[in-house]
């Protein structure tokens, strides 16, 4: 039986959704085809897509009726998650031909990582990156010749972008497939520990940078729980991954058996068979209330309360961060992962990982299991694990019954808090987000006096300074998606978490974003109305009492009302975000942008995609 609370929340999702996702659903139909798509391609058109192919799937392409396989794939070596895919595109092509069928790269996408773009000017492309690999992936397939696609993803945009992309090629079947996190280097809480040492002066960067290099030694994901490791979480509660792919290491043999399967599963999907089964159809408003419990219960990064809601109007459906808020009243907290604990991904997957997770919800009602998935209909089978048969083959076992690890994961009977990781504020200074799984429970309600700044260099330099030697709120401003494309302000945690272990009750209000990653440090970030449009953030001066709330979920700012109201919203000079480093040729994106609560996408300004027509 469903919560009450899940399936009211689901049911007002398919109610405000009803008209654009019925335009959605009639335009995917109308684009379904039960005969090989190159078919209705002209001689000429099916001549250059089959030109380089090998012989024998340039023979199955011009004449078959074998199904064909576009890999839109994320590949580069300089980002760590990535560097595995190098290798896929040829273990898909084995995989597809052995089920009949053809596999070809269709194109790729970009992928930059946060890691190295952190604090630096690049950052400032990360948000619409999403959405460059959105049109990317539309570019890759809009050559129509493909009957399934495989997505080849795994990092902070790149997932969002792919899922928003494949929803506009809707009626293809969509299998993703993940590369897998690095193995375990340096403890997280530790790499931690070091840059706030470093922040005060303490260590030398080169013995910062000795650390780091231990953190990030390998292939595969960084193993803290930001949006990364997030991304993976979501796409198995989703129904886009095979069961328990998610957090099985790189250049393994059950890593790439896993592959291997999901090529083939695509394929067998397609509507030339008997279960076609396209990602517009998997992705309804019951995946995306389950995507949102999954983000409450591992306590996810704040940065899918942006991509969620551009993910699912993609598909036709207008996702709230009402939605959010209202389900985190059911979601219990089941994982402590870094920067929630000191765990990683590893740890919490050696302690039964998302199989435990979702078999915990479903026997709470607190997931929708009647849904389809890459694997079949009923998100059941996703509670079951890998395993790497004698000949090479990949089985699916039960998954675990209890945790091997209370200190990481624990079920619904004995949670770590009983609301979600996340939390939605409302008040006189707009909506905002906090993530209070990291946040110690006296830090939940911070009150100080605020302290204005336009650019996080400006807190670093007050930190280096000793001028924050007290309490207060840091006020970082004119960081929204209008004003220089939302960056993400990680570079601020080790002063202010510095400040915070120092005794002083410290906070941060920003409408900017903060990493995945980021921790301890209570922070109402992706704030809306943002300061570049005139919001509220923008009239508060310095010494202002603000009152960030995670218990009552708002944010307050003390002032009379009636000087308030005469207050004129700050404004700050801009330009130097807004060139170099390719931000000129973004100007077209902060034109565009829409808010933070309602995804902070390019294509949500006036129609999306056609449905909101």
């Amino acid at each position: 039986m469903v919560h009450k609370i899940l399936a009211e929340v689901t049911a007002r999702i398919a109610a405000r959704s009803e008209a654009g996702r019925t335009r959605y659903l009639r335009r995917i139909e109308a684009a379904a085809s039960q005969t090989p798509r190159r078919r209705a391609l002209g001689c000429a058109n099916q001549a250059h897509g089959f030109a380089a192919c090998a012989p024998g799937d340039k023979a199955n392409l011009r004449a078959g009726d074998g199904p064909s396989l576009g890999i839109v794939t994320a590949y580069n070596d300089m980002l760590s998650a990535h560097q595995p895919y190098e290798r896929f595109p040829e273990l898909i092509r084995a995989a597809a031909r052995e089920a009949g069928g053809v596999a070809m790269v269709a194109g790729g996408v970009p992928a930059m990582c946060d890691g190295v773009t952190q604090g630096e000017a690049g950052m400032e492309l990360s948000l619409f990156s999403r959405d460059v690999i959105a049109l990317a992936t539309a570019v890759a397939l809009s050559h129509q010749t493909f009957d399934a696609a495989v997505y080849l993803g795994i990092c902070d945009k790149i997932v969002p972008g792919l899922v928003i992309g494949a929803l506009s090629f809707g009626h293809l079947p969509s299998v993703f497939i993940p590369a897998g996190p690095m193995t375990s280097g340096l403890p997280n809480d530790e790499k931690s520990r070091i840059r706030q040492l470093y922040a005060e002066g303490k260590v030398s960067r080169d013995e910062l940078l000795e650390a780091e290099a231990k953190s990030y030694h390998g292939p595969g994901t960084c193993t803290f729980y930001g949006t990364a490791n997030t991304n993976q979480m979501l796409m198995e509660i989703m129904g886009l991954h095979l069961p328990g792919a998610a957090f099985i290491n790189p250049n393994t043999p059950l890593r790439d058996a896993l592959t291997h399967e999901a090529a083939k599963r695509a394929l067998a999907m397609t509507a030339l068979g008997n279960d076609y089964t396209p990602i517009g159809l998997i992705l309804d408003e019951r995946a995306f209330a389950n995507a949102v419990v999954g983000l409450h219960a591992t306590g996810g990064s704040t940065n899918h309360t942006l991509h969620l809601v551009a993910m699912a109007a993609a598909g036709g459906i207008t996702l709230t961060w009402d939605d959010f808020a209202d389900l985190a009243t059911i979601t219990p907290l089941l994982c402590h992962i870094y920067p929630s604990g000191k765990a990683d991904v590893n740890h919490f997957h050696a302690a039964g990982g998302t199989g435990f997770v979702i078999r915990e919800l479903l026997e709470d009602g607190l997931l929708h299991e009647d849904v389809r998935t890459v694997a079949g209909t009923g998100l059941a089978a996703y509670a079951r694990e890998p395993r790497l048969s004698a000949d090479n083959r990949v089985t699916w076992v039960p998954g675990a019954e209890k945790t091997g690890d209370e200190t990481v994961l624990r079920g619904t009977k004995n949670p770590f808090q009983p609301t979600g990781g996340l939390a939605v504020l409302d008040g006189v200074l707009g909506r905002a987000v906090m993530k209070i799984s990291a946040v110690a429970p006296e830090r939940h309600i911070i009150e100080a006096p605020a302290k204005i700044f336009h650019s996080q260099e400006e807190v670093q330099a007050a930190f280096k300074a000793g001028a924050l030697n007290q309490d207060f709120v840091a006020v970082v401003r004119f960081q929204g998606p209008k004003a220089i494309g939302m960056p993400e302000l990680h570079k601020l945690m080790p002063p202010l978490g510095v400040l915070q272990d120092k005794g002083f009750r410290v906070a941060l209000v920003t409408d900017g974003r903060m990493s995945g990653a980021s921790g301890k440090v209570p922070s109402a970030i992706h704030v809306t109305p943002e300061a570049a449009e005139g919001g509220a953030i923008a009239l508060i001066e310095e010494g202002d009492i603000i009152r960030l709330d995670a218990v009552a979920g708002t944010l307050e700012v003390k002032v009379p009302p009636e000087i308030w109201v005469t207050r004129q919203p700050a404004e700050a000079d801009l330009t130097a975000s807004h060139s170099g480093v390719g931000r000129e040729l973004f100007a077209a994106f902060r034109n565009a942008v829409s808010s933070a609560d309602s995804g902070a996408s390019i294509f949500m300004g006036n129609t999306f995609m056609g449905q909101n027509a």
